[in-house]
Order: structure tokens, then sequence, then C-alpha cells
């Protein structure tokens, strides 16, 4: 599996000159490709996210400009379907970094769920800040519990993503198969309009808070959410580690009270083909930018560098690591 180091089409010479000279070119007598000091040995940087309403393309758009404004790089975003897809991705070599939740990257790393087999191509950069269970209803669906779900028609995310595969193994913590629920596979905007139109009765809308479409719904609708008990939380977590009870502070979506419920760390991973010298430095820079990605969304000024190094799931890249031992 090669990454796409070399997949630029350029407009003319003078653009050409101008990026082999920001970012490298190999070395085809050493056989190693150097970068230039401040540059990348990749020419392109492809931040694989998620829908295009949520956290990690918000908090991915304004990662990629900073990562093109240093390095002189071409790096996006990705909208996709989320966690599973993003590991995928990155395995077959078409995007070179992502956002992913930890129970998606903790199958990767063990083949197991999602993943027949371990997957070798992707490691970690950073543990990220908490993904929370958002589950939302109407005032008036009655529901108030978990287990009030069933018979319910129910947006669990997009098929294989990390909402959805958190959604699914909550649901069986507490004892519920998707035979229980009638379920639609729809992702932040969709199920956000199912839940205006009554075409769904509740909608898992796992992400960083506040979620833009959770926010839009609870000025347009009677908005509920569901608690989750922490002790069985608690209990779940006992074989599903990634898991911890935390709270929707009150007036997050003008909610009086603050809400119980799940949460799971994301993460930012990394194609293991990499250089160390390119981890290293987007590493860096990721660091050096948590100020500006904080005002792009509020979910990312929960991110240290602290606690960026506790809950790693995964293999760290060395080039990440490199950076690590340099702070201590």
């Amino acid at each position: 599996m090669k990454v796409r180091k070399y997949g630029l089409l350029f407009g003319s010479a003078l653009l050409s000159a101008s990026i082999f000279a920001a970012c490298g070119d190999s070395d085809k007598d050493g056989g190693e490709s150097k970068g230039s000091a401040d540059g990348l040995d990749t020419r392109i940087v492809t931040i694989a996210t998620g829908g295009s309403s949520g956290p990690y393309n918000i908090i991915g758009t304004t990662l990629a400009n900073e990562y093109s404004n240093e390095f002189g790089v071409n790096s996006k975003p990705q909208s996709t379907g989320a966690s599973v897809e993003n590991i995928n991705l990155i395995k077959e070599g078409k995007v070179e970094m992502a956002f992913v939740m930890s129970d998606v990257l903790t199958e990767a790393a063990e083949g197991i769920g999602n993943f027949p087999e371990k997957v070798d191509e992707v490691q970690q950069i950073a543990a990220l800040y908490p993904n929370y269970v958002q589950i939302v209803t109407t005032a008036d669906s009655g529901i108030k519990t978990i287990e009030d779900l069933k018979g319910k028609r129910v947006a669990v995310g997009d098929q294989n993503s990390g909402v959805e595969v958190n959604a699914r193994n909550l649901l069986n913590g507490f004892g519920i198969t998707y035979d229980d629920l009638k379920v639609d596979y729809l992702g932040y905007a969709e199920a956000a309009d199912g839940l205006k139109s009554g075409s769904v009765d509740a909608a898992f809308l796992t992400s960083g808070l506040p979620n833009s479409s959770v926010m839009e719904l609870a000025a347009s609708i009677d908005l509920a959410l569901v608690a989750v008990d922490p002790a069985k939380i608690e209990e779940i977590a006992k074989d599903q580690p990634y898991f911890v009870a935390m709270d929707i502070p009150a007036d997050t979506y003008g909610n009086t009270e603050a809400i119980p419920t799940a949460a799971i760390m994301n993460a930012l991973v990394v194609s293991s083909e990499l250089s160390e010298d390119d981890v290293y430095k987007l590493t860096k820079k990721f660091f050096e930018s948590l100020d500006t990605l904080g005002n792009s969304h509020q979910a990312a000024t929960e991110i240290t560098l602290e606690s960026a190094q506790k809950g790693m799931v995964a293999p760290v890249h060395p080039g990440a690591q490199k950076y690590y031992d340099e702070q201590k």
C-alpha cells in the first residue's frame, strides 16, 4: 500500500516548481525522500472526517487549512461516513489522516468487529476530546430511557460509522438488539430532518459538544435528551473500556439540568506509511494550532497535550512519539 505522495497535477511549471521547493523531492541517490527544513515529504494530506455538519468536519477543515498554510501542501478535509470508512480509507492509501472514535479504532487495532484482520496501516497521533452519546427525541414521544426505544423507529447513524457502532454496542449493553427497534441508518442532518418530520422517534447523534444539528433541532422542536444510567455504563465498560460516564452540561441545548450519558474518546490517526519526520511535523503543528481549532469548534477546546497522551488504544506513530518525548 502506497500513500499518494505524488498525485498532484500541476497547472503550470511555476506552480510545480514552487510546490517542489516547499515540499522537497525524492533523493534518487540515497533512495529516501527528503523534505525541506519546513516542508513535508508528502505533498498531499487529505483528512477524512465525517458528516458535513459534524465536529470532525469543522475541525478537520480548519486543521487542513493550517497544514496548507504551514507546509505548502495540498491539504483538505474529506466528508465521509466517519470512523469505519475512515480507517478503511487509510488502509487503502486514499487518505493520509483521519478522525475516528476509539471504539472503532480498538476494533481495527485488534482485528475484531468491523475488521476481520488487524489494520497495521493505521497508527495513532493523539487522543482528542470525548464524543457524547446524545440520544435525542421529542418531549411528547414518551421516550425517557434507553429501554423505551424498543419498538420505536430510531436513527442510529450512517451504517458502520462510529456513531452506529457505539449505538449498537451501547444498546447491546442494555440487552437491546436492532431486532427490537425499527432502525434507520441516518447521519446527523438526515436524522435531524427525520425528527422534525416525525418519521423517526429518536436518534443517536454522538459527537463532541455542541452538535450543530442538535442545536438547530432545539430551536425548532420541543427537544428532549434521553439520560443513560451511569452505573450501567460502568458495568458495560468492564467489557468495553472505551465507554465512560459523563454528563451533557446544563444549557448545552437549553436543557435545565445536566444529562448523564456515555462518552467515547475521539482519536486522530495517520497512515503508518507517512515518514517519521512528516508525522513529527504534523503532530507539532496540530498542537500549535489548538487555539485556532478551538475557535472553529468548542469540542476542540477540550484537547490538551497531557490528555492527548492518555487513552491511546492503537500503536502510536513514531513521529508523534518523537514529539511527545521532546515535551517531557
